[in-house]
């Protein structure tokens, strides 16, 4: 066996296992400790402050500078408490992970003593050096100014002895940097239209706020296979490698008994994440070996989206602790199941109301027809905007695989739903008389409880699915930041609800009664989204043909899929609900495409490497133990019987010696490919020749090397293979 492997599995089996127990009593004890909640702050602020913290966070309202020194006294002394030392602004810039940089409490005094100070500057506003994050041209590399401030939102958080406090980034010209910055604007619009709406139905709404539960899945690998692996490590998947024996083929693993040394890990990062405010939920197996998924309850969207980028840190640090590597990539290995992270979306009212939930009463179910039917409309009309946002490399891999829905987006709404709507639709247009409002009423409307009690059956094909009181965008990739596709469904949510709004108000105006009103721009729009939903099997030919007879959109690749960012409608869109300017959007989708093109540069160099450093010489050296074998056979015997003998071992040879040169000529034409490539001096045009060019070589590189895996002997192979890498646990 190669050394790397041997040393892998050595290290692997006599490794002792971490045993993990929280000695912390009940989770209602701990949840929320770390977390400077509205317990937290009524304890250590003084009244004035609590109050404008809540307003800013209830109201909007902005915090004068002299309240922000009393909430940061409150906010250090807790902090303090909690044996944190240093603090920091934590923060999501468009690199994908998360950013801080600690400063020490620790500040020297006059008479060569020291203090802790935390003043509510510090709090509020830091300036970190901005210029080695992408700008997507918003600014030259030796503008470094940027600026952090404060989020209020989202409560500040403990982590080991460091204050982290969740804030946005921006430039020193005023663009966003981040992912909070833009989907803040995005939930403020949507409050703002969903609330005017909402009030056709109960004028007591004062606010709406967009809600997220995310599911994030996972693999969990050996780290010393891992660590055997320069793929793994340097660009989050295999490249190359044959798929084990057994794969997900029995289903046995799906919610099947979670491993020992898993549960272990599983239970010590349930510790942290609840410590921490997240209010995870559930654990289980997933479909693939070695994968599995957590999920919270829901929350308010903004701090489910900084609790997700949270808890993927915290993956990693307790993976380690436990000799794991978390892999999040979309899809790691080739044959099984990709990883997705579904999220799940809704509005609620500050009565309590959720927005998608069907009610026990006509007027209820009114309200709630008025808002699923906007959402539909919303994902008709920019449908492509959303598949914007699920746009990536890793992605590109999982969407339409045979466990993630295709990259044509489409509702699914189900039979009994779909037959409401269909009653809706035929309601004759202008005014309704009483027997036919009575009808509607009772017949359409009033029935949507009774028919939810036969709740029809989920559809894994379907992108975007309503499932009883949200809809699920199941197309997300695991590693992706839930901001993006959160700020998009939001903004094109507000910009249709406004519309709506002035559809109803226009027949209103025109003397027509509200319901009327409402019942006749619902019909309209049921009629106008009709071609975006789709009950069937998202996976067959059959739908690819369809889709593209109903116009929409099927785009796999990343590259031409970002170019729904910038049309016109997207940025009027963007402008118009206050979420981003044209400066911004052009900046995003700049730094997409190139983020796009440096992975697959990084992963075709990673392959390249590996090719030839590690496959090509395992191979020939196996080869040359083939050759010697034969020539020994030839000494032995005569002519007959040497060929009779040797003949399998000859074809071996030979078929190694195919393999090897194609590969040796692929790996030379994908060299050439990437300076053609990078020769480019525009970067869509870039992406798009590394789409092209360079992704396909690398696919028949592959192809080659895994049948060179299944030739070469397996002692002599330096790679971990995914039978380890998926079944050693």
């Amino acid at each position: 066996m190669s050394t790397i492997r041997f040393f892998c599995i050595e290290e692997t089996m006599n490794r002792k296992p971490v045993n993990f127990t929280p000695n912390a009593g009940r989770v209602s004890d701990y949840f929320g400790s770390h977390v400077f909640n509205d317990k937290s702050m009524r304890a250590y602020m003084t009244k004035e402050a609590y109050r404008s913290v809540r307003s800013a966070i209830d109201l909007g309202a902005k915090i004068d500078r002299e309240v922000a020194d009393q909430v940061a006294a409150g906010m250090k002394a807790w902090a303090v408490s909690k044996g944190a030392t240093h603090y920091t602004h934590w923060f999501q810039p468009l690199t994908g992970g998360t950013a801080e940089k600690h400063d020490s409490f620790f500040e020297p005094t006059e008479d060569g003593d020291a203090i802790e100070k935390f003043s509510g500057g510090m709090l509020v506003q830091q300036e970190p050096d901005a210029s080695s994050f992408p700008n997507g041209g918003i600014r030259n590399t030796f503008e470094a100014r940027g600026y952090t401030a404060w989020d209020p939102t989202s409560p500040a958080f403990v982590i080991g002895t460091t204050l982290c406090i969740p804030t946005i980034f921006v430039s020193y010209t005023g663009e966003a940097l981040d992912f909070k910055t833009p989907l803040l604007r995005a939930l403020q619009s949507v409050d703002q239209a969903a609330t005017d709406v909402a009030q056709y139905f109960d004028k007591n709404v004062k606010k709406v706020n967009a809600t997220l539960g995310w599911e994030q899945e996972y693999f969990l690998v050996d780290s010393a296979f891992f660590n055997g692996r320069p793929d793994m490590a340097l660009a989050g998947r295999a490249l190359l490698g044959h798929g084990p024996a057994k794969g997900q083929q029995l289903d046995d693993h799906y919610f099947g008994s979670i491993p020992e040394r898993v549960i272990q890990f599983m239970q010590e990062i349930e510790f942290e994440a609840l410590r921490l405010g997240i209010p995870i939920k559930t654990r289980h197996n997933e479909v693939a070996p070695s994968q599995y998924e957590f999920a919270p309850i829901f929350e308010e969207a903004n701090v489910a989206v900084d609790h997700n980028s949270l808890f993927m840190d915290l993956m990693e640090k307790v993976a380690r602790r436990h000799n794991f590597r978390v892999l999040l990539h979309e899809k790691p290995f080739a044959g099984v199941n990709g990883s997705g992270k579904h999220n799940n979306w809704s509005l609620a009212t500050d009565t309590g109301v959720n927005l998608l939930q069907p009610g026990k009463t006509p007027k209820s179910n009114l309200q709630f027809l008025t808002f699923f039917i906007n959402t539909i409309k919303a994902v008709h009309d920019h449908a492509d905007m959303l598949r914007a946002t699920i746009a990536s490399a890793g992605n590109d891999h999982r969407l339409g695989a045979n466990e993630a829905p295709p990259a044509i987006i489409s509702v699914f709404i189900g039979e009994q739903l779909s037959a409401v709507l269909d009653e809706l639709e035929r309601l004759e247009s202008g005014k309704l008389s009483p027997q036919a409002k009575t009808d509607l009423k009772l017949n359409v409307v009033g029935k949507i409880p009774e028919i939810l009690l036969d709740n029809t059956d989920r559809n894994r094909t379907s992108p975007f699915a309503f499932t009883g009181n949200k809809f699920e965008f199941r197309a997300v990739g695991s590693q992706a930041n839930c901001a993006q596709p959160m700020t998009v469904l939001n903004a094109i949510m507000a910009d249709q609800l406004r519309k709506f709004k002035s559809d109803v108000d226009a027949l209103i105006k025109n003397g027509m009664k509200k319901d009327d009103a409402i019942f006749n721009v619902l019909k309209d729009y049921i009629k106008a989204s009709k071609k975006i939903r789709f009950e069937g099997d998202g996976y067959g030919d059959a739908w690819k043909e369809e889709a593209a007879k109903r116009g929409l959109n099927n785009v796999p690749d990343t590259p031409r899929a970002l170019d729904f960012m910038v049309t016109e409608e997207a940025i009027r869109i963007f402008e118009e609900n206050g979420v981003l300017n044209r400066v911004e959007v052009e900046a995003r989708h700049e730094i997409l495409l190139e983020e796009y093109q440096k992975r697959i540069q990084i992963e075709s160099r990673v392959l390249g490497d590996i090719a030839g450093n590690h496959v090509i010489p395992t191979a020939i050296r196996y080869q040359s133990t083939l050759i010697e074998s034969v020539q020994r056979l030839k000494d032995l015997f005569d002519e007959k019987t040497y060929k009779s003998m040797a003949q399998a071992q000859l074809d071996m040879i030979s078929e190694i010696s195919k393999h090897v040169t194609v590969i040796i000529s692929e790996k030379k034409a994908m060299i050439e490919a990437r300076k053609k490539a990078n020769a480019l001096t525009d970067t869509r045009e870039m992406a798009i020749a590394y789409c092209d060019t360079v992704k396909p070589i690398m696919e028949t590189i592959r192809y080659h090397a895994d049948k060179l895996e299944l030739l070469v002997d397996d002692e002599m192979w330096p790679l971990p293979k995914f039978r380890e890498l998926l079944f050693t646990r």
